[in-house]
């Protein structure tokens, strides 16, 4: 198809490249003036240093002794040295994202997931720490990522060190991190809400009418709801089914966990969550929480649990610290180095490795990106390297992909897992929060699948579409002149709707994708498709209800879909294997200048019409990027709407 018109697109283009501009102009001033004082410790600090002795000062001391009196009396009573007990803190703030993260200066700048546990799980084995005091303050999490900080702490309780919540942030998930601890303490100014579950869907088509732009989004699937905000004004009943039915799943989880962890009855739970917001003294009241105080007296109380007379607080324990003095040729190097990213840490020695490969955001071909900048997404041609490097490394026993995703591409997501079946190695799945769609596509490759219990998944089905532009370019005056040959020329064209004959190419290509998608699912997890079909349709489940429906095989954490693929690759229970996290971690400079990806016509239309104060486009800007997939034109496997549960 031959097209000559004038597109946003060059002006999108031109925009992003002086985004990455002013993105590296504070580095540039760094470079420019020169530095002659440090801010910081080396980065190769990564823990601590508390209660040390200092020798300088004993030396002073020894050279004020009187000149009659024999330099060695000063040994004789030794300074006493402070010790080197400590309470280890650690925030929960902003957002923990799974995945690799960026490496060198921002490895701990931007905390992933991984980072922290990595983090708790060596408090648990520092026999300095005797304690750890947790600061939860609204972090940005889903049920699935909670519970495996849930299950550090439970480590951490394990090992003899209490553990201590002193929780600022407010909602269900946060608080369902701060019950894995010992006691909960809250601010007398915070807010405690357990108000129960909720999921909202926000639809575009009124205002979408009103400005002249047509979707047509396609599905192959009764409850594959992904393009119903363009092109519904409300929830379906097969969508509105659903979304009750995995809802009311959470909800019960909510209710099991209180109960479980605050020994309260499921009646006095149900009534507290009805009431639903709470301030810390009524908290404590109601027992959901254990005392009403600041951050310092939850270090005193510690303390004193502890009886640590003096106690260190590590703040921010074993997090990097950062060199950033950046002075002169060999500061330059350094800033580069740091800014370009590091690989990971030598082997340790181990025989043995697992490696976790990370498929996080929505998939896409190509390659992927972290989610400093730009959103993470993760491309076909970055996970499939991977799994690659992971397969011919010798000390690899095994492969665990650890999957956060809501899907995307049907074509990367069936790339992906064409290569995760071949693998000779074994190969587990292990589900963070979501993994639906293209993410549950790309699980059933594993020979075993392990989901949390607040985990979505399946959404077995395909939609996809286009939304027609050219009516609403019409009325701002721009006209689009079009030379074609052939029935189906236009079918990706973003100027008209699909003609008949457009709209039955489009789904029977669907059509075919949704043959493979069941037929994977029926293979991987050996049911018959007469069974797959009753579970397909674009359904969701939660992680409970996937098991129960044969679609996971068990439930838990990284940690347990770790131990099955120890067992599968007959290394012993009791034998520590290294764990190798893949793809390799990104530099700020892979983020800035490595993304790729031209703005799509439904991405430039929002903008446009955000900066003419068309009510409602800020919001409809936030889900640019998935609208933009849904606009593409190819089949996708995407979980219906963007499914934000609160």
């Amino acid at each position: 198809m031959l097209r000559t018109m004038f597109s946003a697109g060059f002006l999108s283009g031109c925009a992003r490249s002086l985004q990455k501009f002013v993105l590296f102009l504070p580095l540039v001033a760094v470079l420019a003036v020169p530095c002659d004082r440090s801010f910081g410790q080396a980065s190769a600090v990564a823990e601590p240093e508390v209660g040390e002795s200092s020798d300088s000062a004993v030396a002073g001391e020894a050279g004020k002794q009187p000149a009659e009196k024999p330099a060695a009396k000063s040994a004789e009573k030794p300074a006493r040295k402070k010790s080197t007990a400590m309470i280890a803190h650690f925030k929960l703030a902003g957002k923990i994202p799974d995945g690799v993260g960026q490496a060198g200066l921002l490895a701990d700048v931007s905390p992933h997931l991984h980072r922290i546990i990595e983090r708790l799980d060596k408090a648990a084995d520092d026999s300095r720490v005797k304690g750890v005091l947790l600061s939860i303050e609204s972090p940005d999490l889903g049920r699935a990522r909670a519970e495996e900080l849930r299950a550090a702490i439970a480590r951490v309780r394990k090992a003899g060190k209490p553990v201590a919540a002193h929780l600022v942030g407010s909602e269900p998930v946060h608080y369902l991190v701060a019950l894995a601890c010992d006691t909960i303490t809250m601010p007398p100014a915070a807010t405690l809400e357990i108000t129960g579950v909720r999921a909202e869907v926000t639809f575009f088509k009124g205002m979408l009418d009103k400005l002249g732009v047509e979707a047509e989004i396609l599905q192959v699937g009764e409850f594959k709801g992904a393009g119903e905000p363009l092109t519904r004004t409300t929830m379906s009943p097969q969508l509105r089914a659903q979304y009750e039915s995995f809802i009311g799943d959470l909800f019960e989880q909510l209710v099991e966990r209180i109960v479980a962890d605050r020994m309260l009855s499921a009646e006095r739970v149900r009534e507290l969550i009805d009431t639903g917001v709470f301030t810390p003294e009524a908290a404590r009241e109601a027992k959901l929480i254990d005392a009403v105080g600041y951050e310092d007296e939850v270090a005193e109380a510690l303390a004193k649990k502890t009886r640590l007379e003096d106690p260190k607080i590590a703040r921010d324990y074993a997090e990097g610290k950062i060199d950033n003095d950046f002075s002169g040729i060999g500061g330059l190097v350094k800033l580069v180095e740091m800014l370009s990213g590091q690989k990971q840490d030598a082997s340790s020695g181990k025989e043995k490795q697992v490696a976790i490969v990370h498929v996080t955001g929505e998939i896409k071909e190509g390659k992927g990106s972290d989610d400093l900048l730009a959103g993470g997404s993760a491309g076909s041609d970055t996970v499939i390297k991977a799994i690659r490097d992971a397969a011919k490394n010798d000390k690899v026993a095994a492969i665990v992909l650890r999957i956060d995703s809501p899907g995307g591409s049907a074509l990367a997501s069936d790339l992906i897992w064409r290569e995760a079946e071949r693998t000779k190695k074994p190969v587990v799945a292990s589900l963070s929060d979501t993994a639906a769609s293209g993410g549950y596509y790309i699980a059933v490759a594993a020979d075993r699948i392990v989901a949390a219990p607040g985990t979505l998944t399946g959404s077995i089905g395909v939609v996809g579409g286009k939304i027609a532009v050219g009516g609403a370019l019409e009325r701002f005056g721009v006209h689009t002149d079009v030379v074609s040959k052939g029935r189906n020329a236009g079918w990706l064209s973003m100027q008209t709707p699909f003609t008949v004959d457009e709209r039955a190419a489009f789904l029977a290509t669907m059509k075919d994708v949704y043959r493979l998608f069941t037929s994977k699912v029926a293979t991987g997890r050996k049911l018959d498709l007469e069974k797959v079909a009753t579970l397909a349709e674009g359904r969701v489940f939660t992680g409970r209800m996937a098991k129960e429906a044969g679609l996971v095989d068990q439930l838990g954490t990284l940690d347990d879909a770790i131990d099955v693929a120890k067992k599968l690759a007959g290394i012993e229970d009791d034998e520590e294997v290294e764990r190798l996290l893949l793809p390799e971690p990104r530099g700020l400079f892979d983020d800035l200048f490595g993304m790729q990806g031209a703005a799509q016509p439904v991405a430039e239309a929002a903008l446009f019409a955000r900066f003419g104060h068309l009510s409602g486009f800020k919001m409809l800007a936030g889900h640019v990027e998935a609208l933009t997939l849904l606009s593409s034109g190819r089949p996708l496997l995407l979980l219906p709407a963007q499914v934000k549960v609160r």
